[in-house]
Formats: structure tokens, C-alpha cells, sequence
């Protein structure tokens, strides 16, 4: 396990952070826009910085990596400046939850071209709808990809231990979806209470999308995934890719028509069905398995994934909670990591709805080491062992941002009302009739206006015009190159073989 002191000026200085940020394109009037992905965004299968994720209508816009805060951060806006420049009256919607959904066969399912791996990735996307229902993939949020030179494979497990089991405190701190319309739960179970008519929300509620209502899956609830090693957590997965499960081969691959309806009929079609807060990534290279190139190369980095869209902010992230998000991880990295259980991790998952649901009532509760304690305090213990490292970090960054990041975690701890969670609660109510739809319609027209307020220079504007033109150019060249038969290809690339060394 690495020490803070011992590491030099040159390992922190090399951390890297990229960003992939979700978001719905919506109308006007807060409806799902029902259009396909815009061409001027060029492809959405070979674009390097705009693509879509589970929905046609549902973007994903991916930085570089980089060093500087600022200067992904930068990248970030320059990429939404140009895709809202190219949306005309369309917007990005600017919370997790969705705007008004038409009904769920209607939410239009990502397409990539005729390519065999275009057609697979649109496969993979309806089997999600099948399986979870279309609804609750049009969920959106960022994550964020982090990485420091010279870090093991097994440090960067002791990493992930240490983050899922503090990860209710961004849960806490970064939650931000504690309503949504209605239209979102319609005709499914539920406990949320009424806001208004059109607006369900909990009092206390800190990411809804965390929690029961978002990525849930009863299925993957059975998994008890360990992060001991690389070799337990990659046969975990190996066995959730390969065993067949009954209610998903109830579905069939194929319905009577012959169409695809999934990959396949095991528990997850591909490793990127597997739900977590963080994943362990290593790149991978053309047609590789996600589970081979880990277990041939080791993690090159992490991947947090419980971020919610800050609707506050224009982009959805601030460079100060990117600040924080990195004092957060680099303890993860350099405290003890003891093993885990499947008992803790039962605990974990426990606290992860608590907070979600319940993140901001009074006295809350968690589980740590089989006792209960109080959220606040475990919190506040958490946030005194950041304040040397900040401090470390602003030294070595000759800057000041770092310990501002944990201060200001420090006031949203003493005051919950501060929290985005809390804010959009009170803005819905007060200032929006109660409306979660007509708040966001507006946070997002604000953000659109604010993004557009600064152009793009003309080279910057070439840039990505030729980034578009390139990546369709490319899109067509892989189309031409395919010989052999779809099924052959799946059953290649499906195949258990493909997840070994």
C-alpha cells in the first residue's frame, strides 16, 4: 500500500482525470427529443468526443485525459459548447433523471451503423430494455476516469475497497437527484411520495438514481463480486458472463420474427452490464474483451461512476468537486484496505440505498464493521484525514484549490441545506410550482445560453467539424471491411475463450 509520503512530486503531479458526461436531449417543453443522433455530431460509433450511450437520444461526450483539472475541464465545455451549437432547439437536459418519456417502446435505442460491431452495440442496448425496461437506462450521469503513474493492479483493488465502502459520502455530498417526473415510474412500484402532480420526489433523498428507483437490478443483486484481487473479481465476472439465467433465457435471443432481442441469455450480456460505482478499466485494443485485456494487463485505471449531473453547474461538474473526487480517491489509495467480505459487501450496498434515499434526515445511520454509526460523524472523521492530503496537493500544485475542495465539504456537512440535493428541492417547490420538468427545462436553457454566449474560434470550429467528417468517413470504411457472416462474428466475439489470457 503506497504511503503519502513517500510519494514523490512527480507521481502526484501525474495523476490523470478524463471525464464521459450523459445527457438527454430534450425539447422546449421538456419532452425527450425524439430525433435521430444529429450528423453534424458526426459518429456516434467512431467519434472520439461524442457519442451516445443506451438511448438515440441520450449523448455521451468524452474528454481526453489530462493532468490539469482546468484543462479537462476546458475540454469538457468546448465539447458542449459545440454540440449545443449544433442542436438548434434542442437542449442538454442537465439532471440525472429524465425529462418527460414518451412510453417505453417508444424511447428510441441507440444505432451505430451496419457494421458487425455497430449492430452488436444496438443488440446489447435492446437486450438492456428487455431486461431492466427502457426507462431506466435514459438515466444519466458522469463518470470519472482517474489514474496516477506506477500504481499495481493490486493497489488499485485496495483503491476500490476503500472507495465502495466511503462512497455514500459523494452520495451525500455530489447527490443531486432527489425528484423526478412522473412519467418515470409510470406503472411500476414505488415509494416515492408527491410533490406535485407531475413531481415525485423523498424528503431526505440524496441521488434517487443511486438508489432503488435508478440502477438496480435484482438479478445482479445475487452477485457478490469481490475486489480482493484481480483473479476473484475477474471469475466473478467471468461466471456472471457465462452462466445462463433463466428469466433472461425466458427472453430468447431471438423472438419469433428472428430479430435480436439480446447478446445472450447469461445473467450479463457483456462485462459493461455489470453495475457498480467504480469500475477497475484497462483500454482495450480492437475486438479485445474488456475481462482479457484486465486479466492479460492489469487495471490501468479507475472508473467512478456515481456521479449525478450537477444541474448548478453549466457542464454538470465543477473543477472543485474534480478536486475532491481526487483527494478522495488518493486516500482510498494510500489507507489500509483490508479485505472483503460478503458481509460487508451486503453492508455496502445497504448504505448506498440508505444514503440515496435518505442521505440528508437527521441522525441517519450507517453500517461500519458490523455496528451502526452516524453518518455526520464517520463523515467528519473521513474529512479531517483529507486535510493533509489536500494539503500535500496544494504544495505540489502551488495552488490553494485542494484544501478549499475538503472546506467546503466541511460546510456541506454542517450545513445539509447547502447541498445540491437540498437546493433542487427547494427550487422545485418554491420557484417552479413544485414542477421538476419546468426547473430542469430551465436550468438547461440557462446552461445552452451560457454555453453559447462564448463561440467556439474559427479553429476551434474546424476542429471538430473535421472531427465529425473524419469519424463518418470512418464508420463507412469499417462497414465495407466486414466478410464474414453477423452470427459467425457474435459467436466469436461471445465467446467464453475471448475472456481468458
Amino acid at each position: 500500500m503506497p504511503d503519502l509520503h513517500a510519494l514523490s512530486v512527480q507521481r502526484l503531479q501525474g495523476m490523470r482525470r478524463g471525464i464521459e458526461k450523459e445527457s438527454l436531449r430534450a425539447l422546449a417543453d421538456s419532452a425527450m427529443a425524439l430525433t435521430p443522433h444529429p450528423r453534424a455530431l458526426g459518429s456516434a460509433l467512431t467519434h472520439p468526443h461524442i457519442t451516445t450511450d443506451f438511448s438515440e437520444s441520450q449523448l455521451e461526450l468524452i474528454t481526453s485525459v489530462h493532468t490539469g483539472v482546468q484543462d479537462c475541464l476546458h475540454e469538457l465545455t468546448q465539447i458542449h459548447r459545440f454540440t449545443s451549437s449544433v442542436l438548434g432547439e434542442e437542449m442538454l437536459w442537465v439532471s440525472s433523471m429524465p425529462c418527460g418519456l414518451p412510453p417505453d417502446e417508444e424511447i428510441p435505442i441507440a444505432q451505430y451503423g451496419s457494421s458487425h460491431v455497430a449492430r452488436a452495440k444496438s443488440i446489447y442496448r435492446t437486450g438492456l430494455g428487455y431486461r431492466y425496461g427502457r426507462r431506466m437506462q435514459t438515466i444519466s450521469g458522469i463518470h470519472y476516469n482517474w489514474s496516477m503513474p506506477d500504481v499495481s493492479s493490486e493497489a488499485y483493488f485496495s483503491l476500490i475497497r476503500n472507495f465502495r465502502r466511503h462512497a455514500y459520502l459523494l452520495l451525500y455530498l455530489f447527490g443531486a437527484s432527489p425528484a423526478v417526473c412522473s412519467s418515470f415510474v409510470q406503472g411500476r412500484p414505488h415509494r416515492l411520495q408527491h410533490l406535485s402532480e407531475q413531481t415525485l420526489f423523498l424528503p431526505h433523498a440524496t441521488s434517487l438514481r443511486m438508489g432503488r428507483l435508478g440502477y438496480q437490478s435484482d438479478a445482479q443483486a445475487a452477485l457478490s463480486v469481490s475486489y480482493n484481487s484481480l483473479f476473484e473479481y475477474a471469475n466473478s465476472l467471468q461466471d456472471a458472463l457465462t452462466r445462463p439465467y433463466p428469466p433472461y433465457e425466458a427472453i430468447a435471443v431471438r423472438g419469433p420474427d428472428g430479430q435480436y432481442r439480446q447478446l445472450s441469455s447469461s445473467l450479463l450480456q457483456i462485462e459493461n452490464e455489470f453495475y457498480g460505482t467504480i469500475r477497475p478499466k484497462r483500454v482495450t485494443r480492437a475486438g479485445e474483451r474488456p475481462l482479457h485485456a484486465l486479466r492479460e494487463r492489469g487495471v490501468e485505471y479507475v472508473e467512478v461512476r456515481l456521479m449525478d449531473l450537477d444541474p448548478f453547474e453549466t457542464v454538470g461538474i465543477s473543477s472543485q468537486t474534480m478536486r475532491f473526487l481526487d483527494i478522495f480517491l488518493l486516500h482510498c489509495l494510500v489507507t489500509h484496505s483490508p479485505a472483503d467480505t460478503p458481509e460487508e459487501i451486503s453492508a455496502i450496498a445497504r448504505n448506498q440505498n440508505r444514503v440515496a434515499e435518505r442521505g440528508r434526515e437527521p441522525g441517519l445511520e450507517l453500517e461500519r464493521e458490523g455496528s451502526a454509526v452516524l453518518l455526520q460523524q464517520w463523515a467528519h472523521e473521513l474529512l479531517q484525514a483529507f486535510i493533509p492530503i489536500a494539503q500535500r496537493l496544494d504544495e505540489d500544485y502551488a495552488t490553494h484549490e485542494y484544501a478549499a475542495a475538503v472546506r467546503a465539504a466541511h460546510n456541506a456537512l454542517e450545513h445539509p441545506e447547502s447541498l445540491a440535493s437540498a437546493r433542487v428541492l427547494h427550487e422545485v417547490a418554491h420557484h417552479f410550482g413544485g414542477s421538476f420538468t419546468a426547473f430542469t427545462q430551465e436550468r438547461s436553457s440557462q446552461a445552452k445560453k451560457a454555453l453559447l454566449q462564448t463561440a467556439l474560434s474559427p479553429q476551434e470550429l474546424s476542429y471538430f467539424r473535421n472531427l465529425s467528417e473524419v469519424s463518418l468517413q470512418e464508420q463507412q470504411q469499417l462497414e465495407g471491411r466486414d466478410t464474414q457472416a453477423f452470427e459467425d462474428y457474435l459467436v466469436k466475439y461471445l465467446s467464453p475463450l475471448r475472456l481468458s489470457f
